[in-house]
């Protein structure tokens, strides 16, 4: 992340956003009691959100950094310094997989489908897929000068998500971001 976004994923603004986003993004997803995996966790603004909410939780980041600070502020949460398109855990692992703005970090559609695919995976048969991304904005824009900014379509999600092997893709969308949900085969 550049340092625009070193800044603002930890700021009170970015917070206050996610009190709205999180719970439009899982709305109908069961996290009580669930196993839950969020991938590209950041700075732990959504984590943070997640560990009430989540019966466990276990956290995978990409930045060294992030994933250290985040380990070392959240003892109860397992932390993992991972890439999510190749994600070290077995099949069936988890009952909920989550990632809110994130995706467009996944430099390449073909890396970003690998993801989808990981996420799969690692899902009970049943388990859900959901989350959240933004949608192209002058400021979104701006602010990723000299980051990443891979941003997945809403309107092609959807047979994405199925051509990785998910039923029932579900995609919504806001004026800035949208959210997505769908369901690992039985």
């Amino acid at each position: 992340m550049n340092p625009i976004h070193r800044i603002y994923c930890r700021s009170r603004r970015w917070a206050c956003h996610l009190t709205d986003l999180l719970p439009w993004a899982t709305a109908d997803v069961r996290l009580t009691g669930q196993r839950v995996l969020e991938l590209g966790s950041g700075p732990g603004q959504t984590t943070n959100w997640l560990l009430p909410r989540a019966g466990s939780l276990t956290a995978v980041e990409y930045d060294t950094a992030d994933a250290s600070a985040l380990a070392a502020r959240l003892p109860n949460v397992e932390v993992l310094h991972a890439d999510a398109t190749d994600l070290p855990y077995p099949d069936e692992s988890f009952d909920v997989v989550v990632c809110f703005t994130m995706l467009h970090h996944v430099a390449t559609t073909p890396l970003q489908n690998r993801l989808f695919a990981e996420a799969g995976r690692v899902l009970r048969p049943g388990g859900i897929f959901a989350g959240s991304d933004s949608r192209w904005g002058p400021l979104f824009a701006v602010a990723h000068i000299g980051d990443t900014m891979h941003l997945v379509n809403p309107r092609t999600l959807a047979p994405r998500l199925v051509t990785a092997g998910f039923t029932e893709p579900r995609i919504d969308t806001r004026w800035r971001t949208f959210r997505f949900r769908a369901i690992a085969p039985s």
